[in-house]
Parts: structure tokens; C-alpha cells; sequence
């Protein structure tokens, strides 16, 4: 009776979400409202928490939110094997020896949400957005927040007499972004990466755009000033299918725009070792992209003024 009353549960939001979406059409959220008691994640829901055999137990959007009754809520509890151990990962939770410092700097590892302070329940982070359906830390390597950087690199798609391309229906200019394609979910996302402890977010961008998406020998010191200063688009949770209930992505997300076209956007891309694809992508509201990444480029393209 116990497994029959799971199934039916499991079902049900999945069910609901599929009646819904064939009669509604997509939401678009921008990414400034990706904030807790507002959003519900999606990604990290009523599923099969990759690379794992352990199915999320099932919560529908009415039973996202911490502050609505849900007495049936019993999330399996999964740690990824390869984690233990290594040196980018926190060690098991919750433990008598082990105190982390949280809603601060616990030495060079930034446990602060960009969300405010987070719950701490018996000894655990809690995820501020809501449940996931799953308590651990998945395959992310910190209890709390998982800091990482994205850099949206963009330029203006142009013909072939170098002119710059608008949209037909909307005569705004159209832009184009790096895009690359994940290793692990084949879908096409920003190339960006964790934040290392103690390293300067601006570091990081630099460093995972180039490690991901170029090739260049020659063209350093143009590389290094292209990214001195980028636009900042957001900062905050990221709706990544890794979530969980006590472990969960975060992310700063900066354009470096290169407006005609001579630096950045002449180098060659070139795939490297976390990404299957790299290419330049035009920016328009039916791209698809990783977690919530095209809410962040759609906010791109608004304060470009560019076409979506």
C-alpha cells in the first residue's frame, strides 16, 4: 500500500504538469525573480536524480514552499560515492566533530546565499527556494550553497558584407552568445564553472570561458582585457537538476559584450574537457538552454536592447 500510495503521488504533479502545459503557454520568468517565496524550481523535481538510480519523492508546485503543510514528505537521502573524500568537497553531515559556519565565510569557503540567511535544520542547510524531493548533497560538493560564475560572452550576429543582422518582425538587432553543450545532460548552457575557495568570481569567469570555449596562443593580453569588466545580470539560485533539499547551485552571472565583433568574437572556439560542443548561438525567446540560463540571456538581451 506504501509503494502504490509513492506511485500515485509521484504521478500526480507529473500528470498535472503536462495537462497544464498543453493548454498554457510557457512561462518566462526573468531571472531577477528567481528569489524564495516567489519561484518554484522545476528542474530538481519529480525525477530521477541523474547518474543515480534514486527517484525524487514527488512535490507538486503547491508543496514547494517550506511554509506549506506537507506531513507526507519523506525525501530519500543520496550523497554521490565519488564524492567522498575528495578535496573540493565538504565532509558527511550532520557529524559531532564537523561544525561548517554557515550564512558566512567558513575560512575561504563562502557558505552566504545571495538569497539571505538560510534554515539550518538538524545540523543541515536547508534549500531556500523549497523542497526538492531529495535530502543529501547529490554530486555537488557543498552543503549549502554551490557558488559558481557564468559568463555570457555575446556579439552582434552580421551578414556576410559584415552589416549587422535585425529581426525581420521586431527590427531589433540580433545578438549571438557562446554557447556550449554539457558533458553530462547534452544540453547547451553558459560556459561557466564553479568558484574555487578564496577565488575572486571575476577569476573564475575568465578561467572557465577559456578553459571551455577557446583556443588561442597569441591573443592573451586581448583575452585578459576583454574580460577587466562585464556587465552584471545576476546573481542568486540557479534551477540545476542537482539540486537537493540541503545542497544547491548559485550563481554570478556577467555579459562581456564584444560590440564590433574584433575581439572575442574572432577567436576560434574549441570545445574543452567539460563540454561535448561550442558555438555561436543567436539569442531569441525559443532558446532552450540549461537550468535556468535562458532567463539570465534573456535579461542580456533586454538591457542590450536586442531582439528576444
Amino acid at each position: 500500500m506504501t509503494n502504490l500510495k509513492f506511485v500515485v503521488l509521484f504521478l500526480l504533479p507529473i500528470l498535472f504538469s503536462v495537462h497544464v502545459s498543453s493548454k498554457s503557454p510557457p512561462v518566462q520568468m526573468m531571472a531577477s525573480m528567481v528569489k524564495p517565496g516567489v519561484f518554484r524550481h522545476v528542474m530538481c523535481r519529480n525525477s530521477m536524480y541523474p547518474r543515480s538510480g534514486v527517484l525524487r519523492f514527488p512535490v507538486a508546485d503547491e508543496q514547494v514552499f517550506w511554509s506549506e503543510p506537507y506531513a507526507e514528505y519523506c525525501p530519500p537521502s543520496y550523497t554521490a560515492p565519488h564524492i567522498g573524500g575528495q578535496v573540493w568537497a565538504d565532509a558527511p553531515l550532520p557529524s559531532e566533530t564537523i561544525q561548517p559556519k554557515w550564512n558566512q565565510n567558513d575560512g575561504q569557503v563562502n557558505r552566504e546565499s545571495f538569497h539571505g540567511a538560510y534554515e539550518v535544520r538538524d545540523g543541515l542547510p536547508r534549500n531556500p527556494i523549497g523542497r526538492t524531493g531529495l535530502s543529501g548533497r547529490g554530486s555537488l560538493g557543498r552543503w549549502g550553497p554551490n557558488h559558481a560564475a557564468d559568463p555570457i560572452v555575446t556579439r552582434w550576429k552580421r551578414d556576410a558584407n559584415g552589416q549587422i543582422v535585425a529581426n525581420a518582425a521586431t527590427g531589433k538587432n540580433i545578438l549571438q552568445m557562446v554557447a556550449i553543450q554539457r558533458s553530462d545532460n547534452k544540453l547547451w548552457a553558459i560556459p561557466g564553472g564553479m568558484v574555487d575557495p578564496g577565488e575572486n568570481v571575476t577569476v573564475t569567469l575568465k578561467r572557465e570561458f577559456t578553459e571551455e570555449a577557446l583556443n588561442f596562443t597569441d591573443k592573451a593580453n586581448m583575452v585578459e582585457k576583454f574580460f577587466k569588466e562585464g556587465l552584471h545580470i545576476y546573481s542568486g539560485y540557479v534551477d540545476d537538476f542537482r539540486n537537493t533539499d540541503n545542497a544547491w547551485m548559485e550563481t554570478t552571472a556577467l555579459n562581456f559584450h564584444d560590440e564590433d565583433g574584433s575581439q572575442v568574437g574572432q577567436l576560434e572556439l574549441v570545445a574543452g574537457d567539460d563540454a561535448s560542443n561550442v558555438r555561436w548561438t543567436d539569442v531569441d525567446g525559443s532558446l532552450k538552454l540549461h537550468a535556468n540560463h535562458s532567463d539570465i540571456v534573456r535579461d542580456v538581451a533586454i538591457k542590450r536592447g536586442a531582439h528576444w
